[in-house]
């Protein structure tokens, strides 16, 4: 089985009968990075140069990278928690015809509330097992909820559906899961248009943005951003809510810009979102998304990297003073960008400190992050000491030796 990066787009390039010349042709890129990519010289990529990939060969973005694994299946099929997550988005009950009727009694709004802000909890620690764990039964209730309630009640559990539906989408999506939480984000937009909270149509846009970059239809994931953005532009009344879901999709559509290679989008985009965020001045945290001063120099910390600037990434995160505020799943995200930066220098030994920074912050968010991995892999192949920090943090990562 293909184990890095380049064992994948070799064997994915086979498959397709190209060579190593033609695939390059086709993807609009240099035939040395094919062979370096191929040859494990190298065993990460931008995701600008990822998307070209995946569109040459045809397949999304995750295949590429590898999907990661959750929990180990004895009998090979899918781990039983997503298993369980995608049946929990598309149960047999949805259909016409198999409409069961419920024996138990559903919970409160209060209570559907209050598991919603312990699933975004765990969701902002990037314990992904526990995540999977939660999620259907919350599904359920929620769903039991809008069946049996009515009036203010009813639209107030639609709206922990449209919440429960949209941690799904994104919960899938790394997994390699991208149909299901599609799905998932189609019937979160559902739930969210019978709820009490116009706002969640806004974020879950942002999720969808956030899916379409993952799957790389950049241009889509820009579009989607961009337009609800422009929908919904704040003026100088706005609540700082507002504001902050306003500067979120900004930062989203950036992300997306920078990934087709539209770099002057990209930093206007950015720019919008800088000054939204110095006019709110504090670090928001809304819908389970964090958005301030801090998110928004991170993000710009990011863009640089995916832009392949990586001096730039780290003179703009010097300036960058209140990382402490951010979810640990999105300080492990900054931790990873700056040694994506190190290590494109060749500054190996601060590369193997940010990555071990994002180790302690959500050790369990890294484990699975496919990028991460990558660049484990491509450390430890550069270190020549048989005892390092980027070697056991290899072995605790159970990445195979080649």
């Amino acid at each position: 089985m293909a184990t890095t990066l380049g064992d994948r787009l070799g064997e994915l390039r086979m498959r397709r009968g190209l060579t190593q010349e033609q695939l390059a042709e086709k993807a609009h890129l240099s035939v040395d990075t094919v062979r370096k990519l191929e040859q494990n010289q190298r065993m990460t990529a931008r995701m600008s140069t990822l998307i070209k990939f995946a569109r040459a060969l045809d397949v999304e973005t995750s295949v590429l990278l590898g999907a990661p694994r959750v929990l180990e299946s004895k009998d090979g099929g899918e781990p039983p928690s997503l298993l369980a997550l995608k049946q929990a988005v598309t149960p047999v009950s949805g259909f016409p015809g198999f409409n069961d009727p419920e024996d138990e009694i559903p919970p409160t709004v209060a209570q559907l509330r209050d598991s919603i802000r312990s699933t975004e909890r765990v969701r902002r620690q990037g314990e992904l097992t526990k995540i999977t764990a939660l999620l259907p039964t919350l599904l359920a209730d929620a769903r039991a909820a809008v069946r049996e309630y009515t009036g203010a009640e009813r639209a107030a559990a639609y709206a922990v559906l449209a919440e429960a539906y949209q941690v799904a989408a994104t919960t899938l999506t790394p997994f390699g899961k991208e149909d299901a939480a599609y799905t998932a984000l189609e019937r979160s937009m559902v739930a969210a248009k019978e709820s009490d909270d116009p706002r969640l149509e806004i974020i879950g846009v942002s999720s969808l943005s956030w899916i379409f970059s993952k799957q790389g239809r950049v241009a889509d994931a820009e579009k989607v951003a961009v337009r609800m953005a422009e929908r919904i532009e704040p003026n100088f009344r706005s609540a700082p809510i507002d504001l902050s879901l306003w500067g979120i999709l900004l930062l989203r559509g950036a992300s997306a810009a920078v990934r087709s290679e539209r770099t002057d989008a990209a930093e206007e985009l950015l720019s919008l979102a800088t000054a939204a965020a110095a006019r709110i001045g504090v670090d928001r945290l809304d819908y389970a998304t964090p958005f301030g001063p801090t998110n928004a120099g991170v993000a710009a910390v990011n863009a640089y990297v995916d832009m392949g600037k990586p001096d730039k990434a780290l003179n703009h995160a010097k300036r960058i003073t209140n990382t402490a505020s951010l979810p640990p799943t999105w300080l492990a995200r900054h931790y990873l960008d700056l040694a994506l930066a190190y290590g494109e220098m060749e500054r190996d030994p601060e590369a193997t400190r940010a990555l071990l920074a994002a180790e302690r912050t959500a050790s369990e968010w890294m484990r699975y992050h496919s990028t991460s991995r990558h660049l484990v892999a491509e450390l430890r192949e550069r270190e020549r000491r048989r005892t390092s920090p980027i070697r056991e943090l290899a072995v605790r990562l159970e990445i195979e030796a080649d």
